[in-house]
């Protein structure tokens, strides 16, 4: 046990050496890691061992630490030493892009390693959660979860890592250009996914390069009759509004219905085959700035339109704001709103594409666009789409990124404006428990306030209001709600304001949909609570929410426990 516990010592040490970039002490931590668990695996292959491992009642603590020694030695010379080998062999800087490419060969070179060694570790994993731990002694059993959970945590890193560098250069344009459509959506104009598309662009990828073209926004796609088919689930909650206009493609939370949809349409309009879609919202794009620093508009003739009424430069503290709110109060024209917002989204990725920023910082900032639900991507390509749908980045409502207890809130806006932005919301899991039937409960609460000042119907502009040409009063908000529960639940009840009222219910996907309107005048608050019962799952529920203007972390509550007697 002291070669496993001298083992296991080094993994912080090798951890540590990878995340500061510094090979040569992680391939020296790689070496003696291997040097331990070489030496407990031939310890746990001696002779007197397995004559040990053959007694009766103490016999099973020898074969366990027999099995642990084996994984272990399975994990260091199958999975770590050729990885370390790998990362020092890749120069993770060039793999952010730059002007002339990314250099795609060395991540497609050590794709085969990654799976590889993925492999090795998942089925080191599988072997230990094999073992019977009920005659295990203390001293053997804490050891053999830890290494259970520190391989099943590994074992999910290395798999993703493994599709990432399986898909990356080919989706990257490796072997071919691709090239696929940009959505930014505008979070002051809520759509399930996230917002609007106020913006649409061409990104092309060519061995790494990046470059984007073909602006356009949602309009002028214009109608299309006969719409878009969707399949008759959504259309029955959403409407056929989704196959008609391509600013309400994502009234469903679906980001593949909703993705495919918008690529359908640009095709029947431009007559361009496209690969796929990517969305961003001007909170990601923030995140974005943030690392490369500011970036200077370049298109001339919307500088000439623009100057002294928006900013010619953003960053990270300034584009959120200048998106979504002070471009509607400065420009009156919605093409040149939409022209703005497309210009900033060009421009910030030119400064991606050109290897502007660091690494380490690039990437921590897509990584939270993408936690946070703000940056989601989908294939055309139905074998690549399998691997994404593996992965929070699809925005999937059902399949394998989806766990069993994950609840969904979503918004679509109802004022026909852009007044989301004055509307800030929390969400809360706020009760789960078994009641005696065996089936759990658990309520979905949604806080909404316009925080609009109430003079909004005179001082906000009539684009941003509606100006009540919707049937909305100006300066009210109102918003549509929309709360998904787990698979095979049910939606038992809805109250608003702690008023029992009625709601619509569907089903989307085998997961129970109920949705219902909430309208606010300024100042107003609303809380709606959604009760789902018949819950099967005994996993720790989640929740899915349409990423905001604000941040997810300051609208997602952490889930809390009530108690509560039979399930109604």
């Amino acid at each position: 046990m002291s070669e496993l516990e001298a083992s296991a010592q080094l993994v912080p040490k090798l951890k540590e050496s990878i995340l500061q970039n510094r090979p040569e002490d992680a391939s020296s931590a790689a070496v003696e890691l291997g040097r331990h668990t070489a030496a407990a695996r031939d310890a746990a292959g001696d002779p007197l061992w397995s004559l040990a491992s053959a007694m009766p009642w103490i016999g099973s603590n020898f074969s366990a630490t027999a099995e642990i020694a084996r994984s272990a030695d399975d994990v260091a010379s199958l999975g770590v030493t050729p990885l370390v080998k790998v990362y020092d062999s890749v120069n993770w800087d060039k793999l952010i892009p730059n002007g002339t490419g990314t250099d795609l060969g060395p991540i497609r070179k050590a794709a085969p390693t990654v799976a590889s060694a993925a492999n090795a570790v998942r089925v080191s994993a599988h072997r230990l959660d094999g073992i019977d731990t009920s005659g295990l002694l203390p001293q053997i059993v804490g050891p053999l979860t830890t290494a259970r959970q520190q391989l099943g945590s590994a074992a999910e890193e290395l798999d993703s890592a493994a599709d990432a560098a399986g898909l990356a250069p080919a989706m990257l344009g490796a072997e071919k250009p691709r090239h696929y459509l940009l959505l930014v959506q505008n979070n002051a104009e809520a759509r399930a996914s996230g917002g609007i598309s106020g913006a649409l662009v061409v990104v092309t990828a060519d061995k790494g390069k990046i470059s984007l073209s073909g602006e356009s926004n949602g309009g002028a796609l214009g109608t299309f009759d006969p719409p878009i088919p969707v399949d008759d689930e959504q259309e029955r909650i959403y409407s056929s509004r989704m196959g008609m206009f391509m600013q309400d493609v994502n009234f469903t939370p679906d980001f593949p219905t909703a993705a495919s949809t918008a690529l359908k349409m640009w095709e029947k309009k431009k007559g361009a085959r496209l690969d796929g879609v990517i969305s961003i919202d001007p909170v990601a794009l923030g995140y974005i700035l943030d690392a490369t620093g500011p970036v200077n508009l370049q298109d001339p003739e919307l500088l000439a339109l623009t100057r002294g009424k928006l900013p010619s430069q953003l960053s990270g503290k300034n584009v959120v704001k200048t998106l979504l709110s002070d471009v509607y109060a400065q420009i009156k024209e919605p093409n040149v709103q939409d022209a703005y917002f497309g210009a900033v989204a060009k421009d910030v990725f030119g400064a991606l594409s050109s290897g502007k920023g660091e690494a380490k910082s690039l990437l921590a900032g897509v990584g939270k666009g993408v936690e946070e639900h703000r940056i989601l991507l989908w294939s055309a390509d139905a074998a690549e789409q399998s691997v994404l749908g593996k992965y929070p980045l699809s925005g999937s409502i059902s399949g394998p990124s989806v766990p069993a207890a994950q609840f969904g809130a979503y918004f679509n806006d109802g004022t026909g404006a852009k007044m989301d932005y004055y509307v800030k919301r929390t969400v809360q899991l706020v009760q789960q428990c078994t009641a005696a039937d065996g089936y759990g409960t658990v309520k979905l609460r949604i806080t909404s306030t316009n925080t609009a000042p109430a003079d909004a119907a005179t001082s906000l502009p009539a684009y941003v209001t509606g100006g009540g040409n919707f049937g909305v009063p100006a300066g009210t908000a109102q918003s549509n709600v929309i709360a998904y529960g787990p698979a095979q639940s049910q939606v038992v009840m809805a109250t608003q304001d702690g008023n029992k009222v009625p709601f619509g219910a569907q089903q989307h996907d085998n997961r129970p949909v109920a949705t219902l309107s909430v309208r606010l005048a300024p100042g107003q608050s609303s809380t709606v609570e959604f009760t789902f019962g018949k819950i099967v799952q005994h996993n720790q529920p989640e929740v899915v929410v349409t990423p905001t203007v604000e941040s997810v972390d300051k609208v997602v509550l952490p889930t809390k426990s009530e108690t509560c007697g039979a399930a109604g």
